[in-house]
């Protein structure tokens, strides 16, 4: 059995969907090609997809190419919806990334190739819209050897542009394909020399090298009329890896999530190891387990029903009422003591959301159905983060952009029935800690209410080191389940630092333990008010700990992005001028005579405001491609976030909402 995962992948209105509508078609899966502006498609089901005419869900599809199974994932082309797409790249075997003729390549093109560079996937370039007017050759090669790569090889030459009549034929240049082939292969430059070569060695060193994602062929055609489609259906079959299937213990990865009509969980899995069977108990996520119910492998067509699924697959997984995007499907038998998979973990190749905003119902009644419903998108989309604040009685939602506000409210509008009004969007800032601090405090000595001795030393840990928890007392000093309730809360309590913000990488260790024993008056039964329970260590805790962070200290972070922009010459002086008031950090321009590119930093929360200034400032020539780069400590001043605990800062006023007597 020859299967390829395939993704398709491109800026927004590249016209990927319709190329999906135009694969089905040839394969004979549809018997009409879909309209992306008649909202008729295959691959986009939401209402809002077919209204708005882009891609927001990931969807799989499958069709066959003689001997060769294809799983074809369309995903989105909007960077707001980028999580989308870097879920959908881990199960990818190959991909094929859709250019413009006409637009060339844009901002959102080039983030997506350095992404598939960076994780090796095999790629080919599709330029479509052909005969749309305005459509180029030359010029969008030229475009993709400058800004999205060098090792790039023409498979055919194009001919009408801009008319119906367009078409592509595949007549390759040997010459330029020797140039890049040869680049990558000393033995084939040997025998180019020697003059040794021959037409199956070239064609067996292009399949080699595309395979290994080190040149990128480049197709020309038309997704509405046809042309080119099918040179590029020979190059998937043809340049494109087979997914490799592996007898080894149970390994696959959970790309998507949705709900059924019955409201139950179904997962979308891509197995890279072993079988998975119907009625088999298979563990996911940290350390949880359950039986397969149901099995749907995605065939030609379709998925349909089966018993099994095999390495190599993409399957709809029912009976993990528990499962999460990024979890990794695993034997039980290859789940540890400690209840962790031994296989990897889920990989995250793009930024998280650097965006919140305040949701909340226009009917006062909907409150709690929002919270339902909200629980449920996040399934989906685990990025949406959601987060309550229950002494205000306000839900936040983490965003990549604004249009992620339409969906949302769309989603919620047209499934639950729930209307929605949203607050400003403001930028997600974190903390970290500037030194160390430690704190203690004792059962059984004031100030300390608690039936509890909790001591706890915070130190800096690296960026992206997470949050990380220690003990440097004797694991038999106490029950198992009081260290555990202390190791929750640290968690918990470091969602929000000294101005309420996220502290993201810190060691935490504990230094201090102790607790009352169980005990009872004499023939009674347990009494608590005599003896330690959990709740007295997720008490104390947070009160230990916000004591440590004040030595310590820490520092607000605001998340900056890295821009690109291409404008015109005559315009960098008042596009230099606009950064600046936007608190950007340029580098030397590059100029140029027509065109000249400015690079730097900008904070997160500028970039919006970028977008909107700069068609004015460039007369709508300008381009900007930006991306999440780091955080950078806040200049001027610090932005407070409202906290949504009990507020441990304020020993008075927590101890008088936690307990009933101070």
């Amino acid at each position: 059995m020859k299967v390829l995962n395939l993704g398709i992948l491109a800026h927004v209105d590249a016209g990927k969907t319709s190329l999906t509508e135009r694969l089905l078609y040839a394969a004979g899966v549809i018997d009409e090609i879909g309209s992306v502006d008649d909202g008729n498609t295959q691959t986009d089901s939401l209402a809002l997809e077919r209204r708005r005419g882009i891609t927001i869900k990931s969807a799989v599809v499958s069709f066959a190419i003689d001997d060769l199974t294809v799983n074809l994932i369309d995903t989105p082309g909007h960077p707001d919806f980028i999580a989308e797409v870097e879920r959908a790249l881990g199960v990818l075997d190959g991909a094929v990334l859709v250019v413009s003729a006409v637009e060339g390549v844009q901002a959102q093109t080039r983030v997506l190739m350095r992404t598939l560079q960076r994780l090796h996937i095999p790629t080919l370039i599709f330029v479509n819209k052909l005969d749309r007017m305005g459509a180029q050759y030359d010029a969008v090669l030229q475009q993709i050897a400058g800004k999205l790569t060098p090792s790039m090889v023409p498979m055919g030459e194009a001919t009408h542009l801009g008319t119906p009549e367009a078409t592509f034929k595949p007549i390759v240049q040997k010459d330029t394909l020797l140039n890049v082939l040869t680049e990558h292969d000393d033995n084939l430059l040997q025998r180019y020399v020697d003059g040794s070569l021959t037409p199956d060695v070239v064609q067996s060193a292009l399949t080699s090298q595309a395979r290994a994602a080190l040149v990128h062929p480049v197709y020309f055609g038309s997704a509405i009329t046809g042309a080119g489609t099918e040179a590029l259906t020979d190059g998937i079959r043809e340049l494109l890896p087979r997914a490799r299937t592996t007898d080894g213990p149970l390994d696959g990865s959970v790309f998507k999530v949705e709900r059924g009509a019955a409201g139950e969980k179904i997962a979308y899995v891509r197995l890279f190891s072993g079988t998975a069977h119907v009625r088999e108990r298979v563990g996911f996520g940290a350390g949880a387990e359950a039986k397969v119910t149901a099995l749907e492998v995605f065939g030609a067509g379709g998925a349909t029903a089966a018993p099994e699924v095999r390495a190599g697959q993409i399957a709809k997984v029912w009976g993990l009422a528990d499962v999460q995007i990024g979890d990794r499907l695993t034997d039980l038998r290859n789940i540890t003591a400690a209840g962790q998979p031994t296989v990897s973990g889920k990989q995250e190749f793009f930024a998280p959301p650097t965006l919140e905003t305040v949701i909340s119902p226009k009917k006062p009644s909907d409150k709690g159905n929002l919270r339902v419903a909200l629980a449920q998108l996040a399934e989906q989309d685990p990025l949406i983060n959601v987060r309550q604040d229950d002494l205000r009685q306000e839900t936040y939602v983490s965003l990549y952009g604004e249009v992620q506000k339409e969906v949302i409210e769309s989603t919620l509008a047209t499934e639950f029935g729930i209307e929605v009004d949203f607050r400003e969007t403001t930028t997600i800032c974190i903390e970290r800690l500037n030194g160390t601090g430690a704190a203690v405090e004792f059962n059984k000595k004031d100030p300390n209410p608690f039936l509890a001795t909790v001591g706890l030393r915070v130190e800096p840990d690296p960026v992206n080191a997470g949050v990380t928890f220690e003990l440097e007392v004797e694991l038999g000093s106490m029950p198992y389940a009081f260290i555990k309730a202390v190791e929750e809360t640290v968690h918990e309590t470091l969602e929000q630092g000294l101005h309420g913000w996220q502290i993201p990488d810190a060691r935490v260790a504990m230094t201090h333990s102790g607790y009352s024993a169980r005990q009872s008056h004499a023939h009674a039964v347990f009494d608590k008010s005599m003896s330690s329970t959990a709740g007295d260590f997720r008490l104390l805790t947070p009160l230990v700990l916000m004591t440590a962070l004040q030595q310590a200290g820490t520092t607000v972070h605001e998340p900056m992005h890295r821009f690109r922009l291409e404008i015109p010459t005559d315009t960098t002086r008042a596009v230099l001028a606009a950064l600046s008031r936007l608190r950007a950090i340029p580098q030397v321009p590059a100029l140029a005579a027509e065109t000249s590119t400015l690079e730097g930093e900008i904070p997160a929360a500028a970039v919006h405001e970028l977008e909107q200034q700069l068609p004015a400032l460039t007369r709508g020539e300008g381009v900007l491609e930006s991306m999440f780069e780091r955080y950078q400590p806040v200049t001027g001043p610090i932005p407070e976030r409202p906290r949504t605990d009990h507020d441990p800062l304020n020993r008075r006023e927590y101890l008088l909402h936690v307990q009933r007597r101070v």
